[in-house]
């Protein structure tokens, strides 16, 4: 997938625009927050359990370089094979080098972001080897050419009428509005494609440093047959994917399924140690981990940024977002979406290449109050915008245009000292009510005229509140 996070602004006015899609996400996300609530509630205590796998996660994140040696001693002696990758063209040169040697013409794979963030599907397709997306909403947009709507659900926001206009394309059926036939006609094709796959390739949700196992989690039974018929399968995770034990596991399981779809536990939990052992019937008879790096060892180092590493990919922040739930997943460019992808992407991309998306927020904090590792957003946002002022070659920022830099350091000096806001707070009610035509400001000039582009902005009472009201008991009110 080629990055389109530049055109963020573009991306999220068109998308705007689309009436359809825009109710789609607010009934997602009224239903998504309802089952997560319930799912949570069905908790002996809500606060303990968020609590506790936010501190497994941060407890995580300190001992990260100890616990992927750990995980990896520990996968090797159960029999699995673990590769490191560098960035994106290690991790599919990888795969690519060992479908050809083991004569594998066929792949199919469970739903995974890493292989999103590689492009993984497209190289193995342009060296010739034929691969399909199981999981039925991850099929859908492989075959609609799309990209993941969202985490979970990437073809949330296609109607009936769409998907069954894919279908009778490529499977060659006749159009049906049937979702139970629509899903029907995708397992008779996928059904054959595990009978003669030679790989399958998955993500991973855990990986538990104690045991070196992996573990998935889904709800059609795809990633099962993926796992298990191909005689060889290719498990892809990046660094931040490992838990200290399977006690942490369970509870961070807990809380991802309860996160993603309001479960309590999903369909399938698969725990895969090692390939198949000797007098097992299932399981591969190869298994390769395959570690991903690009680029977030270097945010790891950075004390103030390694949080982000701390997501669980439950996808629950963009449900609760007020901007994803106007402008959808489409609009973020790349392959995370919602408020994790405005501060991860920046970071695997740049900032420059992906400016506009951290400061695409309303920094109400949902996102940080329903995350379940305890992830900061709104503050990772900010100290990106800051970094980005400060133009952090590290980050991949260039120097921010000089009338904005200094804007900025002159709105620093007004806010450090009283007397000083004062007086700019008249000034600016003074140059409001100048601008004003019928109570409403209709256009601001400069780089203000975004806040006016599709709304007018209101103007600023004559009084402020300070003028109103001077202290516990003593009321001024307006004459």
């Amino acid at each position: 997938m080629i990055p389109e996070t530049h055109r963020f602004k573009e991306l999220a006015r068109e998308n705007l625009l689309n009436t359809e899609q825009r109710k789609v996400l607010s009934q997602f996300a009224m239903i998504l927050r309802a089952l997560r609530d319930a799912g949570f509630a069905s908790l002996p205590d809500e606060k303990a359990a968020m609590e506790k796998g936010r501190e497994i996660r941060a407890r995580t994140i300190e001992s990260l370089p100890y616990l992927l040696e750990r995980f990896e001693k520990n996968a090797l002696k159960a029999g699995a094979k673990v590769v490191w990758a560098k960035d994106a063209a290690e991790l599919n040169e990888f795969v690519l080098s060992l479908a050809r040697e083991k004569g594998v013409n066929l792949c199919v794979k469970g739903k995974s972001m890493i292989s999103e963030e590689t492009d993984l599907r497209d190289e193995l397709k342009a060296a010739g080897i034929e691969t399909y997306e199981t999981d039925l909403g991850e099929f859908i947009i492989q075959q609609a050419g799309r990209t993941p709507f969202h985490i979970v659900g990437p073809a949330i926001n296609m109607t009936i009428d769409e998907v069954s206009r894919v279908f009778t394309d490529f499977l060659g059926i006749q159009k049906t509005d049937s979702p139970e036939e629509l899903a029907m006609h995708a397992r008779r094709f996928l059904r054959e494609k595990f009978k003669n796959a030679g790989m399958g390739i998955t993500g991973a949700n855990m990986a538990v440093a104690e045991t070196g196992s992996i573990i998935l989690v889904e709800n059609e039974g795809n990633i099962r047959y993926s796992t298990t018929t191909p005689r060889i399968h290719v498990a892809l995770m990046s660094i931040e994917k490992v838990v200290p034990t399977m006690e942490d596991a369970a509870h961070m399981l807990k809380l991802l399924t309860r996160s993603c779809t309001g479960q309590k536990i999903s369909e399938y939990v698969s725990i895969i140690t090692g390939p198949r052992k000797q007098g097992e019937t299932d399981g591969p008879d190869e298994l390769y981990i395959v570690i991903l790096d690009n680029g977030r060892t270097k945010i790891y180092q950075d004390r103030v940024l390694r949080g982000v590493l701390k997501c669980i990919r439950c996808g629950l922040c963009a449900a609760v977002c007020p901007i994803y739930t106007h402008i959808g997943g489409y609009a973020y460019g790349w392959v995370y979406s919602g408020p994790i992808g405005a501060v991860l992407n920046p970071l695997l991309l740049g900032l420059d290449k992906a400016r506009d998306l951290f400061h695409a927020t309303t920094l109400c904090g949902a996102c940080r109050d329903y995350c379940p590792a305890g992830v900061d957003i709104p503050g990772i946002m900010l100290e990106l915008r800051a970094r980005m002022m400060d133009a952090d070659r590290s980050l991949g920022a260039s120097e921010p245009p000089r009338g904005l830099k200094g804007l900025y350091r002159l709105w620093t000096w007004v806010l450090l000292d009283v007397s000083r806001y004062k007086v700019a707070s008249r000034l600016m009610r003074l140059a409001s009510s100048l601008l004003a035509r019928k109570g409403k400001i209709k256009s601001l000039p400069g780089r203000l005229s975004g806040w006016t582009t599709s709304r007018d902005a209101p103007v600023p009472a004559p009084r402020t509140f300070h003028e109103l009201y001077s202290g516990p008991g003593q009321e001024r009110r307006p004459s």
